[in-house]
């Protein structure tokens, strides 16, 4: 089952109070100059992705991340403003592809889809 909004965006664990559940190495500089070089320029919604995805890999434990449920989350936490249709505006390369690289985290197996955007 998927998690509610409110689960993933508004974690309680950390030190970051911005990213608190962001990787040890990662840091925003990092994230602005990966999404440099895919020419993105991270907005509000890029970053709430961000904070999203670290949250969910850091609940789990950063492996076994099934890339179905991961995606059906990013999808409900952004279904008001279009669900996984509006994160493919944000991050063209693929919500869970591009945006994990962005956020600093290994893309779980199955996350590029060529045919429909992704890079690994």
């Amino acid at each position: 089952m998927a998690e509610s909004m409110d689960d993933i965006l508004h974690p309680t664990s950390g030190t970051d109070p911005d990213f608190p559940d962001a990787p040890e190495e990662w840091n925003t500089d990092t994230a602005i100059g990966r999404a440099g070089e895919d020419g993105l320029e991270l907005e509000d919604d890029h970053w709430q992705a961000v904070r999203a995805l670290q949250h969910y890999f850091a609940k789990r434990g950063g492996s076994g991340i099934n890339v179905r449920e991961l995606h059906d989350a990013l999808n409900e936490s952004f279904h008001v403003k279009g669900g996984i249709k509006y994160l493919y505006q944000l991050f063209p390369g693929g919500p869970v592809a591009q945006g994990c690289r962005i956020a600093g985290l290994q893309p779980p197996a199955g996350s590029a889809d060529r045919g429909f955007g992704s890079v690994q």
